[in-house]
């Protein structure tokens, strides 16, 4: 009897959780040492060499307006986003980022990583999202456009900003391929 061997391929363990002061920050400082100049600066609008400790502290840092997630394979984080909430004339506004390792971009980490940002955004109040990315990013553009088609997408020379009905982001991003 023949028999055949077929090697199932599972898709890798990625944790999404909250970060930690002090805990994650040589976690975080890693990570950021791994991303490339490309990453950093359609994350940061700059590429920079080591990571000062201040930026390490400000992205594991939160409270009541400021949130962070790490996502994590194992112990190495492979992604993180934040949120900023601010009130203005349409309600609390969340401005979120968002960065995703260079060799973990197009599998969905970024995707959930804004999910879960958002749900918990609209928790503490935040009816719009927010978001400014670099022109060239044309990659994150087209996402939005897909997953948001009601964004406002204002272009200010070298950087777009975007913002969108949080309810609507909040559903385009569960149905939507969001990949980042």
């Amino acid at each position: 009897m023949f028999g055949t061997q077929v090697a199932v391929q599972q898709a890798p363990v990625v944790d999404i959780r909250t970060a930690r002061a002090g805990e994650d920050e040589e976690r975080v400082r890693l990570f950021l040492e791994g991303l490339s100049q490309t990453t950093l600066m359609h994350r940061f609008f700059v590429g920079f060499g080591r990571p000062s400790a201040s930026l390490i502290r400000a992205m594991v840092a939160r409270d009541d307006r400021r949130d962070a997630l790490l996502a994590l394979h194992g112990d190495a984080v492979i992604g993180h986003a934040m949120s900023h909430l601010a009130g203005g004339a349409a309600g609390i506004a969340a401005e979120i980022a968002v960065v995703v390792d260079d060799r973990w971009q197009n599998r969905g980490v970024g995707s959930r990583l804004v999910r879960t940002l958002l749900r918990r955004a609209a928790v503490r109040g935040a009816v719009v999202v927010g978001m400014d990315v670099m022109a060239e990013n044309r990659r994150v553009l087209a996402m939005v456009r897909r997953a948001w088609p009601s964004a406002t997408i204002v272009t200010a020379g070298t950087s777009v900003e975007i913002k969108a009905p949080l309810a609507f982001a909040e559903q385009g991003s569960v149905g939507s391929p969001l990949t980042m």
